[in-house]
């Protein structure tokens, strides 16, 4: 969609500049590609809006067009969550052009962006997840399955970065895993005993190939998230588990099964890889519900 707003403005300045701000984000600011996209798309999509509106200049735009802008998405059935992420999008990119001299200043500063009710992560039962990492074959499918869940549940991982690890980012005897986050970023997560057991039985039974990747397709490429989404699914399937689960939910139990047990926010912010304190307080909350379930079940003084 981006290519196609794009290709309809391709020899206008303002396309040029949103092309400059899409390359600042991507060599200064260390953005993953999936966050540029998004990005782009949200500009290209207002850069649209405006020029159709008459609006040929950054400079010309006021609060009113932005609120015009937001009543269209609204008009369509644009949820709240996504108008807040395409004011965000434009408030970076306008941010970008006061710092280029292009602005004077950040109109979109003053535009009061939709509430949106706090949705808690999904998570799944530690029993389910165990059902999950349980070998019942010796089938090289299942094993790398399996392998796949406790890695990603072992070590908090995002499936971007599953996929992302090599067979060298791994230190079975030291029990550690360099894994590549966002931004670029490199950290270093601890493996428990049982994903180190799993490990060691997938790598002595992975075929050999030239790819350093520590899981691979069929064809010996490394494997794409989708890929392991589907591996997921149909594991989850496999053994009985009656909810959908997905690989960030394996992320959500990590992070949580870990706060319940440290109370500890500043070591899981460090394990998830968070670089915001914000963004692993959501843990927090789902520690808190889990406190009211046995409260309202085993406290005497609990409504019944």
């Amino acid at each position: 969609m981006a290519n196609q707003e794009k290709n309809k403005y391709q020899s206008h300045i303002l396309v040029e500049q949103i092309d400059q701000f899409v390359a600042y984000l991507e060599v200064e600011k260390l953005y993953a590609s999936n966050t540029i996209s998004a990005y782009q798309r949200d500009l290209f999509k207002f850069l649209s809006f405006c020029l159709e509106n008459s609006v040929t200049e950054w400079q010309d735009i006021e609060p009113d067009t932005l609120n015009l802008f937001v009543m269209g998405l609204r008009h369509r059935g644009v949820s709240a969550r996504s108008i807040r992420r395409y004011l965000s999008s434009i408030r970076g990119f306008f941010t970008f052009l006061v710092k280029q001299g292009v602005l004077t200043e950040n109109c979109v500063m003053s535009i009061q962006t939709p509430k949106i009710d706090q949705v808690l992560p999904k998570t799944i039962d530690f029993d389910d997840l165990k059902r999950m990492m349980t070998l019942s074959s010796g089938l090289y499918s299942e094993l790398r399955a399996v392998v796949m869940i406790e890695l990603m549940y072992s070590c908090g991982l995002r499936v971007s970065e599953l996929v992302g690890i090599d067979i060298n980012d791994l230190d079975l005897e030291e029990g550690f895993v360099r894994v590549k986050g966002k931004g670029r970023k490199t950290r270093f997560s601890p493996i428990g005993s049982s994903a180190i057991n799993a490990v060691e039985i997938y790598l002595s039974k992975r075929p050999s190939c030239e790819n350093d990747a520590l899981f691979v397709n069929q064809n010996n490429h490394r494997i794409s998230p989708r890929s392991v989404q589907n591996i997921v699914k149909k594991r989850a399937l496999e053994v009985g588990v009656a909810v959908n689960v997905h690989p960030h939910m394996l992320r959500h139990a990590a992070a949580t099964h870990f706060l319940q047990s440290s109370h500890d926010l500043r070591t899981v912010q460090e394990f998830l890889g968070h670089k915001s304190i914000k963004s692993t307080q959501i843990y927090t909350h789902l520690d808190f519900l889990e406190l009211s379930k046995v409260y309202d079940e085993f406290h005497p003084r609990a409504k019944k």
